[in-house]
């Protein structure tokens, strides 16, 4: 089940009906609170939210969901407006997963939309029964856990995606380009600054540990134990 929340009827039809001809069930709201409503008896796969609604705004509903148990896990596909990047890079800090600009092409929502299922499925699976360690670090790909030291870490999908893949390969070079290829799923043309933005908030969130996160300049990142 996909959650759309678009304030405008003709769009959030639109994009209800193009993803249900490709077999992804989905349901409509105009506002956020309509859809917090329905969050008490469903959770979705993934929710694909419009910055601009009526009443509470976009981002300030990603970031209840991004804070609350029963749904921070929950895969966010933001909907920002044309050449707006500081939307993008807000979203992005705040926990989203992914965005798309109005306007958009259907074939591209889908794509995305089912990039972020795929790689949300990935780290859900049963089947990574696998603890990662590098120095104090401790990742639980089965749990879908990150500890620094006793502390735990809270991690967006795409973080622990890309502390995953650098715990992986501990002192490799891993570029921008291999990681958004890697970890989004597909080639986002060139829009690397979307490594750097969860590269950035990953590090804040290990804190004392940021520095184990090594930037390789002009190639891209690499851990070293």
């Amino acid at each position: 089940m996909i959650f759309c929340v678009e304030d405008d009827m003709s769009i959030r039809e639109l994009v209800s009906y193009t993803l249900e001809t490709t077999g992804l069930s989905t349901q409509g709201f105009e506002d956020g609170a309509t859809m917090m409503e329905a969050l008490q008896t469903m959770i979705p796969d993934l929710i694909l939210l419009d910055i601009m609604l009526p009443g509470e705004d976009g981002i300030s509903i990603l970031n209840k969901l991004k804070t609350a148990p029963d749904t921070k896990h929950i895969p966010v596909i933001m909907v920002t407006a044309k050449g707006s990047e500081y939307d993008k890079v807000v979203g992005l800090d705040s926990g989203a997963d992914d965005y798309v600009t109005k306007p958009f092409g259907m074939m591209e929502l889908i794509s995305r939309v089912k990039a972020v299922l795929r790689r949300s499925s990935q780290i859900n699976s049963d089947t990574a029964e696998e603890v990662l360690t590098v120095a104090d670090i401790v990742l639980d790909v089965k749990k879908h856990e990150v500890c620094v030291g006793n502390r735990k870490v809270s991690l967006t999908l795409k973080e622990f995606g890309l502390l995953e893949r650098l715990m992986r390969n501990k002192n490799v070079v891993l570029s921008r380009n291999q990681l958004l290829t890697e970890i989004w799923g597909y080639d986002f043309g060139g829009e690397t600054r979307t490594v750097d933005v969860h590269v950035r908030t990953l590090r804040q969130k290990l804190d004392l540990k940021k520095d184990i996160i090594e930037t390789v300049r002009g190639v891209g990142y690499r851990i070293s134990a």
